[in-house]
């Protein structure tokens, strides 16, 4: 198994890379378009974006550069909080893809929970699939009660829930859950935004295996069952982040990883996010 091997298949039946690279905060375009062929040329192909990162239109460029079938590369988007609700969530998302110059993108996911829209939004995103306009549509960062109101009244569930999980917010509970329900977790932050680098622990891991300590955190996460999105704009570290395939870590080392949760979250609370229909300021 490598990078382009690893796939996963969805509970839709489409299959998904399970190792994909984030663009999150890259918005410079030729910045961005760099990153990206290398990042291909590394062996990604999933590649995320949302409308809340403004980068749609250079990722859409970067796609075009690599001049690549469409098969060959699959793309996440998120529909940002303004957004929501049937009609706007409808009409963000073919602007979304008219920026991408796509006619499609492969997952279609609600950015954040919020009550204002909460099931509007998602009967949207259920036409959306139907018509085509996304291949499989799920969620970022909902909570088990989040997931259990949806069930309420979805017509399908989602088939992706995109979580902040590392080492310091592991999301055991969660990514159980998730399991249970045929959801696939896929982790944002996998690195912890670099916080983690200094980590002792992970370090002597890494120095054990001659291997960089974010090489350790998403051979982790691999190991545990989890997808994926490293972000970064440097050639090597996209290269190295791809390359984690040819080493294992031992029982006892997942075990002192495991130990370094501390539910520590980086970003903002789920739940609030849903109380104020909007990120707060964090």
């Amino acid at each position: 198994m490598d990078i382009s091997s690893n796939l996963l298949t969805l509970a839709d039946g489409n299959q998904m890379p399970s190792h994909g690279f984030g663009v999150y905060k890259i918005t410079d375009d030729r910045e961005l378009i760099n990153a990206v062929t290398h990042a291909f040329d590394a062996g990604y192909r999933l590649f995320d974006t949302a409308q809340m990162y403004e980068n749609e239109a250079a990722l859409g460029k970067a796609l075009k550069e690599l001049n690549q079938p469409r098969d060959n590369y699959f793309i996440t988007t998120k529909v940002a909080e303004q957004n929501q609700g049937y009609d706007q969530a409808i009409a963000s998302t073919k602007e979304s893809l008219k920026r991408l110059q796509l006619d499609y993108v492969d997952l279609l996911l609600i950015h954040w929970p919020i009550n204002e829209h909460f099931f509007d939004t998602w009967r949207a995103f259920e036409d959306l699939k139907r018509d085509g306009l996304t291949k499989s549509i799920g969620v970022s960062n909902y909570g088990m009660i989040h997931l259990q109101y949806l069930a309420t009244r979805a017509r399908e569930m989602p088939v992706v829930d995109q979580l902040e999980r590392h080492p310091w917010l592991q999301e055991e509970p969660m990514v159980e859950y998730n399991r249970a329900h045929n959801i696939v977790t896929q982790a944002w932050a996998p690195l912890g935004r670099g916080q983690l680098m200094e980590e002792p622990i992970l370090k002597k891991i890494a120095s054990a295996h001659d291997r960089s300590v974010a090489q350790v955190i998403l051979r982790w996460q691999l190991q545990s069952g989890i997808s994926f999105i490293p972000k970064s704009v440097h050639k090597d570290r996209i290269s190295q982040n791809a390359a984690i395939y040819d080493f294992t870590l031992s029982d006892d080392e997942m075990m002192l990883i495991k130990g370094l949760n501390r539910n520590r979250r980086l970003s903002q609370e789920p739940e609030l996010v849903y109380e104020f229909n909007h990120q707060y300021p964090h």
